[in-house]
């Protein structure tokens, strides 16, 4: 290895200690309080995140809406990453941008902004699965995108099970369906919802919106590069 690979190596290992602590009391607290806040939302929001969620998780497993480059080879990883680097700050910025402009305009239009946001995310991983060497044309290679945003936006419980498969991917792709349609989404759908946080939720608040939409937005998508960048050295690593 050499001085970067031997930095982000330990960077991984801090990461992967993070992942594998169990849940603490305090974010047991906070989840229930979590879920509280979420039953006081109404409805039409739910049911507007839901088919957003669901017609994401079906748009990657078909691989139709997101394009992205032929995968990078006979690169080091720290060009890999310095591109990947780029790549988080162009989205951060559009996404902070995205949640401002809707949050400013109340509940109608900060539900324009959640299909937005996730369209942001998902463009983000494909282009990132690219940049570390990995062919999207691949199915699997799609599921594990979908695994990847999962690890990110789940709860603690459930985090300490995905990352599990993370961890184990090449035995575990093995098992999934050749049958798309057999492939259970609706796990995706409801982790991710379950995860909006508050100050999310704040973001359809007139007169705060803006604010906080900005800012939810570009905390979200820096916590789903950093997933994702350790999500990928994890592979890298096993082949060097």
């Amino acid at each position: 290895m050499n001085s970067y690979e031997k930095e982000a190596f330990y960077e991984l290992k801090e990461w992967q200690i993070k992942m594998e602590k169990k849940p603490s009391f305090a974010n047991r607290i906070s989840k229930s309080l979590q879920t509280k806040a979420n039953n006081l939302i109404p409805e039409k929001v739910h049911v507007v995140i839901t088919e957003a969620i669901k017609n994401m998780v079906k748009a990657v497993l078909v691989g139709s809406k997101f394009t992205t480059k032929k995968p990078m080879t006979n690169a080091s990883l720290e060009d890999r990453e310095n591109l990947v680097n780029e790549k988080l700050n162009f989205y951060k910025k559009t996404a902070a941008a995205s949640g401002a402009g809707t949050g400013a305009g109340g509940i109608i239009l900060g539900l324009a902004d959640f299909p937005l946001l996730l369209s942001l995310k998902m463009k983000f991983l494909f282009d990132t699965a690219s940049l570390y060497g990995f062919d999207v044309k691949d199915y699997k290679e799609r599921v594990y995108i979908l695994y990847i945003f999962l690890l990110a936006f789940s709860s603690d419980k459930k985090r300490l099970e995905i990352y599990q498969i993370i961890m184990n991917w090449d035995k575990y792709k093995e098992t999934l369906p050749k049958d798309l349609d057999l492939f259970n989404w609706r796990n995706f759908q409801q982790e991710y919802r379950d995860y909006m946080d508050i100050a999310k939720m704040l973001q359809l608040v007139p007169g705060i919106g803006a604010v906080v939409g900005a800012y939810a937005n570009y905390q979200l998508v820096e916590k789903l590069g950093k997933t994702s960048v350790n999500a990928y050295r994890l592979r890298v690593f096993k082949k060097l």
